[in-house]
């Protein structure tokens, strides 16, 4: 399995977590991810990842304007998605315990 792959799930999670945090848009997003070391995430990454939580209704999406040019698409997290996040962070954390414990 590549890194890429492995990374797929994980990273739902993690779109949602941010978004928890405060009101984004895409790139403000991929240059936090970045931050947080997710050095190979590209915009073609997180977009569709966007745009399936849209449409599963976890996090919604509105067009504001831009101090810098054109309008943005700004996103919040919903109540399913809150629920959502808390359900994949208890399964991470014991996914990860769990792998961690293989490779002691």
């Amino acid at each position: 399995m590549s890194k890429t792959q492995m990374l797929k799930g994980v990273l739902e999670g993690c779109v949602l977590q941010v978004i928890s945090k405060h009101e984004t848009y895409g790139y403000q997003l991929v240059q936090e991810l970045r931050t947080a070391g997710f050095k190979d995430v590209i915009g073609g990454t997180i977009y569709p990842i966007l745009q399936k939580l849209e449409k599963k209704e976890l996090i919604t999406g509105v067009m504001k304007p831009s101090p810098e040019g054109p309008s943005r698409k700004y996103f919040n997290i919903t109540l399913t998605g809150q629920e959502k996040l808390a359900i994949f962070m208890y399964d991470w954390r014991e996914i990860n315990g769990s792998v961690n414990q293989i490779f002691k």
